[in-house]
This record gives C-alpha cells, structure tokens and sequence, in this order.
C-alpha cells in the first residue's frame, strides 16, 4: 500500500508540473531517468526492472546459486525499489508498480525465512513464491489472480505442499488491500450487452489474433531491448548505462507531448477512462504507450509493465472498438484486448484473463475473455519465448565474453 501512494503522489506531482510547464519532460525525464539509474546501479543492484525474473531466478538458485550469485531479495532492495520506482514515476517514465510489488513482498517473505521455526520446515522458496503471489493479489485487488500468477509464473516445478501457505498469504493480502482500498474493483465496473452480431465469435477471434501479434511483438522488442549482446545500441549502453537512461527519457518525453501527456505514467487513469466512456484520448495512444514503455524498461530504472501493458491493451481496443462498432460492444471489446495483449506478452494465459475478470467483475464474458487469453498466448510463443523466464535465465546466467 506504501508503494501504491507513493506511486500516485509522484504521477500526480508530475502531472501537476506538466500542466503549469509543458517544457517539463524535457528537462526532467532525460536528468531524471539518467539519476535514478545511477543511483540504482550505485546503492540498490538488483532493484532495475520489474522486479519478478528477480523472483523467479531466487526460485531457480535457492538450492544451487552459481559462483558468486548476488543476492535479488532484500531489503535494502526493498528500499531502494519503493524510493527509485516512485522516482522513476515523478520523472514521467512509463512503468508500473504491480511487478516491483512482487519483487517486494518476495523480499520480505525471503527476509521472514530465518525467522521461523525449523520445525515448521517451510523453504526459502515457498516463502518467496508466496510472498510474490501476494504481491500481485495486493498490488490489483484480486486474490484469485494472485494465485493463478503463482501457479503460472512463479510455482512452476515446486512441490504442491506449499499451496497451503501460497493461499494463506494471498488472502491475507487480499483482507489488508480490502480494508484499506474497499471492495472495489481495479478498473470500476464495466457494462457489457448481448451480442450485437451473429459474427461476433469471428471478432472476438480477430481480436485474439491482433493482441497475440502485438503484445508478442511488444515482448519481443522488450527481450532485445535489454539483451546485453543485442542491438547496435547495446554496445552503447553497457558502456555508458546512465548516459543511455538520459537519451531513453529524452525519448520517452518526446512521445509524451505527441501523446498530449498521456504516455506517461503507470497508464492507470487513462485505462480506467476507457473503460468508463470518458476518455479523450488520441487515436495512436496506444502506439505511444508501447513504445513509451519500451523504452522505459530498456533504460534499466525500477520499474514494471503490467499497469503500461494493460493501457496498451486497451489503447488498441478503443482502435477496433471504433472499427467494429457495429459488431460488438466497445466495452466488451476493450476488456479482451486488454486480457489478451496482457496474455501474449507474459504468456500466462489463466493469470491474464483472471486479473482482467476480476478487476473489472467480467464473469459476463469469461468464455470469450479465456479464448482470447488462449490464443493470443499461443500466437505470441509461436515468435517469442516466455518473458519473465527469459529475463530470469539472464539474471542466472554468467555473463558472455
């Protein structure tokens, strides 16, 4: 809940700047991006990115770190991912906080292991898979979600012993963030009508095959984006790291005011505005979104993508709403956009269309929201290996001479 405060505050703050200076995300995004690198890269390694291939490579070497392994759970880290993330947020980069939340509660579960008794036999990386679960339930408001991420994301290969201790800590999380947040959903409440075609099956289709190619190609780029031995620009930016994080904000601040704003933040607002039929937003804010948050996770600040991937979702949802207008409803239509771009890119299927259900209450539409969510996943591996796994593999990998 700290994080998520702190995170509003610095999006507001720096929207609150923009408005009376529209020159501010030049000046701030490029400085910005540029010192919170540096200081992440100085005080808190391990703290860059979203924070869950860090969970997932602590699973991995929790019995066997390789030579050298540095630790990915802390609370040092902890620190230095609330305090850079919501920095990064104030210097207008595009990210989220439902990853870092991961990350940081993996972190304190890790930090609570030394701290039980023996004889309870709880390992290190249940704990960690169950403190990460509780992550996302917390961070979205949806317990079911948290544990389908679990058993997607972060469970796989361990025993089924811990789905006890998995769900005690997701419902836990799910009381705190319901006493404090209320029995709301994430995105409010969206309408949706029967069908407004015979055809629409072949839509709903349509839309599995359009998300699938781009939230696969959205990973894609962002797997190249980071790759230490990738493009012409990798060279540059493993040599100059903080001077790369500076171009990146300059960018990122450039696409902003084509955007008129929009681009920057977690993507939040303008998500929850579609879903609610008041959003006046331009056409290629999706576009903007996709690359504002490309460029936000390559320059290697705090930072996740669930909270920009669901914007770029729903950014190209209100595109093939207005195409189909008369073929099915735009609120159905932005719901499986958004579950199925969020699908292609993580490639967790069941996780995706769960979270979107929940955080919208769309049992209206499950059928369609699980085909979608299917689909584009499948579509999206056909191209591009599995996100989060491949950013983990990296963190485990020994550097490539």
């Amino acid at each position: 809940m700290l994080f998520a405060e702190l995170a509003e505050l610095a999006v507001q703050a720096f929207r609150d700047i923009a408005e009376r200076a529209w020159w501010w995300p030049l000046l701030i995004c490029p400085v910005g991006g540029a010192a919170v690198v540096w200081a992440t890269r100085r005080w808190f390694p391990g703290a860059e990115g979203s924070g869950i291939p860090q969970a997932i490579a602590e699973i991995h070497v929790d019995r066997h770190p390789p030579s050298g392994w540095r630790p990915l759970l802390s609370l040092r880290i902890v620190t230095g991912k609330l305090v850079l993330g919501a920095a990064a947020l104030f210097a207008g980069f595009s990210s989220g906080r439902e990853g870092p939340t991961v990350q940081i509660g993996a972190a304190v579960m890790n930090s609570l292991h030394g701290l039980l008794p023996r004889r309870l036999n709880i390992q290190r990386r249940h704990l960690i898979a169950a403190g990460g679960a509780a992550g996302i339930a917390a961070a979205f408001n949806t317990p079911l979600a948290g544990i389908m991420f679990a058993i997607e994301e972060l469970n796989r290969g361990l025993e089924q012993r811990m789905s006890g201790l998995l769900i005690v800590a997701i419902v836990l999380a799910g009381v705190v963030s319901q006493a404090l947040l209320g029995n709301t959903t994430y995105f409010g409440w969206v309408s949706y009508t029967g069908l407004k075609s015979h055809l629409q099956i072949v839509w709903v289709l349509l839309v599995a095959v359009a998300c699938g190619l781009a939230g696969g190609a959205f990973a894609r780029l962002m797997l190249l984006a980071t790759d230490r031995n990738g493009p012409f620009f990798s060279a540059f930016r493993n040599a100059h790291p903080v001077a790369y994080a500076a171009v990146c904000g300059l960018l990122i601040a450039v696409i902003g005011l084509i955007a008129d704003f929009s681009s920057f933040g977690t993507g939040y607002v303008e998500t929850r505005n579609l879903f609610e039929n008041d959003a006046q937003l331009p056409w290629h804010f999706g576009i903007d979104k996709f690359f504002a948050t490309l460029l936000s996770y390559a320059s290697g600040v705090p930072g996740g993508i669930f909270a920009p991937t669901l914007a770029i979702g729903a950014g190209i949802g209100n595109n093939i709403a207005t195409l189909l207008a008369d073929q099915i409803a735009t609120g159905t239509v932005l719901v499986l956009c958004t579950a199925g771009f969020l699908a292609a890119v993580t490639q967790a299927p069941i996780t995706a269309f769960v979270i979107v259900m929940e955080m919208v209450s769309g049992y209206g539409v499950i059928i369609d929201l699980m085909l979608v969510s299917l689909l584009a996943s499948a579509i999206s591996r056909a191209f591009c290996p599995p996100f989060y796994r491949t950013l983990a593999q990296r963190l485990t990998s020994p550097p490539q001479r």
